[in-house]
């Protein structure tokens, strides 16, 4: 007992006594007041970071480590695990940082965690040994002493358990009620952070399960193309040499003159099928030829970071060097060498070709390109690039309209541009315009037209071809349209000249109703 307190009479002559006691439980006083206060500006700064994570955008993994790590330093725990609810499996699961990313699942019925989420209630033990329900093999297995134990169930927006917050070992002494009262308030912003990043997580699964998905049609696609490309080369061949065979034999007969007609349209749709074959072949070849270009771009560049950074032995680097310069070979067989090419010229030329090859068209073309515009191409597949988008304004633009390819400087970019009066592309079928066997009018309508005929074409194997050729040789492809507002369905047919149009009475009225704009870009460094 304090002499002082029992004996108050000590006090008169002992001054000082009081005094004294007084300062040291003033001094006590203002040391837990100054620790509260560090302790709710520490928890205060752990709710503010909380908010700060769902801004950078961090996978559910590294959220949990993140939020586990901050209620620990909040509470002065030794450690932190956040568990989250599987109802595929009925599991508790939960990530733990070591070399490798290690994720626990227990079942939802174990120990205290599965406690705590059953019941929805919180668990706050000073001696976790001491609950029939603790489970003390990870210590075993571990070395760790777990003591003090905490956990929290963590809820929803609707008040659904999704999981909990499981904390050991308090450094100094055991778990407060001020602890437990900041943890729910922490607590109930992290579930719904988790929420968000779970559904985040949910769609790029689901992202990612379409994207294979899609790979794999593709593949599909490709097989099937080239087995068909195959496939019809040896048929078309005896096809077409029966029917030349035949028509010789009865061009001196009584009906020759009649089977003549026949056997033109047959003689032309076999060649559109050869044709058809053939570029079928050259799309597989160039498709192949990017993969395995993209594929040695992406090894080149990984195999550089590892150079700079000494990762690789300089013996091996050596050897890629040699396997490179023959995938490269492998890759581009048939590549003709780059030069510097005049752009207006080259034009000139391709449209010039055009138009002799559409002879029998009544369409105005114009020129309009800047002079003076030279760029390192390789002039093959630009000109079969320009040449599919020039071919396919012809056969979208009815008689009577106008096509104007020009040439122009922006960004540092050279920018062909391919621009007519035609029908126009609906929004739907614009979306795939450059991917291949995809026609943008039901295949009866240029069943039996020619090449460069208004209508014909629509296999889409040109603009296809000129989007490979663009991702190989480093040029853009790109498209806009609006289709002619008399004619806003696929089904509703242009008569093929302005002049019997209903809608239109002269070419600048066909050419406000509708049309389409292709652009080519040049990269300044000339592409890849």
């Amino acid at each position: 007992m304090d002499p002082i307190t029992a004996f108050p009479q000590l006090a008169s002559a002992h001054p000082g006594g009081m005094s004294d006691r007084r300062k040291r439980a003033r001094r006590s006083e203002d040391a837990s007041m100054r620790q509260l206060i560090m302790d709710q500006a520490r928890q205060l700064e752990s709710l503010l970071e909380l908010g700060r994570l769902i801004a950078r955008d961090l996978g559910l993994n590294d959220l949990l480590f993140q939020i586990a790590e901050k209620a620990a330093e909040a509470v002065k725990a030794d450690c932190c695990s956040v568990f989250l609810y599987d109802p595929r499996t009925d599991e508790l699961w939960t990530t733990v940082s070591t070399d490798l990313t290690e994720t626990i699942r227990i079942p939802v019925t174990s120990g205290l965690a599965g406690a705590c989420f059953k019941s929805g209630e919180i668990i706050n033990l000073e001696d976790a040994y001491l609950d029939p329900r603790f489970n003390p093999g990870p210590d075993s297995q571990t070395g760790y002493r777990t003591r003090s134990l905490l956990s929290l169930p963590l809820f929803n927006r609707e008040r659904e358990t999704i999981g909990l917050m499981q904390l050991l070992n308090k450094k100094e002494g055991s778990f407060t009620p001020q602890d437990i009262s900041f943890l729910q308030a922490y607590g109930s912003q992290a579930a719904i952070f988790l929420e968000m990043a779970r559904l985040q997580q949910s769609r790029l699964e689901a992202l990612e399960v379409s994207r294979e998905e899609l790979r794999r049609l593709n593949q599909v696609k490709d097989k099937a193309l080239d087995h068909l490309s195959h496939e019809l080369r040896t048929p078309l061949a005896l096809i077409q040499g029966n029917v030349r065979l035949l028509r010789r034999k009865l061009a001196d007969t009584p009906n020759g003159l009649l089977a003549e007609k026949y056997f033109s349209v047959l003689e032309r749709n076999l060649i559109r099928l050869f044709e058809i074959q053939q570029e079928a072949d050259k799309i597989l070849r160039s498709q192949r030829q990017l993969e395995e270009r993209q594929i040695l771009e992406a090894m080149e560049e990984r195999l550089e970071r590892m150079r700079q950074s000494q990762e690789i032995p300089g013996h091996l680097f050596h050897h890629w060097q040699m396997l490179k310069s023959w995938m490269i070979n492998r890759c581009q067989p048939d590549d003709a060498p780059r030069r510097l090419l005049d752009l207006g010229q080259f034009l000139k030329e391709v449209v010039e070709q055009i138009q002799k090859r559409a002879i029998g068209r009544q369409l105005i073309f114009e020129l309009d390109t800047a002079s003076g515009i030279s760029w390192i191409v390789e002039p093959r597949a630009l000109k079969e690039a320009v040449r599919g988008l020039v071919k396919n304004a012809v056969e979208n633009t009815p008689d009577g309209g106008r096509i104007l390819v020009g040439l122009r400087l922006s960004g540092g970019e050279a920018i062909i541009e391919v621009e007519d009066t035609g029908v126009g592309i609906t929004p739907d079928n614009l979306k795939f315009i450059f991917d291949g066997l995809f026609p943008t009018q039901e295949t009866d309508l240029y069943a039996s037209k020619k090449p460069f005929d208004f209508n014909a074409g629509g296999k889409g194997l040109d603009l296809w071809r000129s989007r490979l050729a663009g991702q190989r040789y480093g040029f853009r492809l790109s498209a806009q349209s609006r289709r002619c507002r008399h004619l806003p369905q696929n089904e509703d047919l242009c008569p093929g000249h302005i002049s019997r149009c209903p809608h239109c009475g002269s070419p600048e009225d066909c050419a406000e109703a509708g049309g389409s704009l292709f652009s080519l870009s040049l990269h300044p460094d000339g592409g890849i």
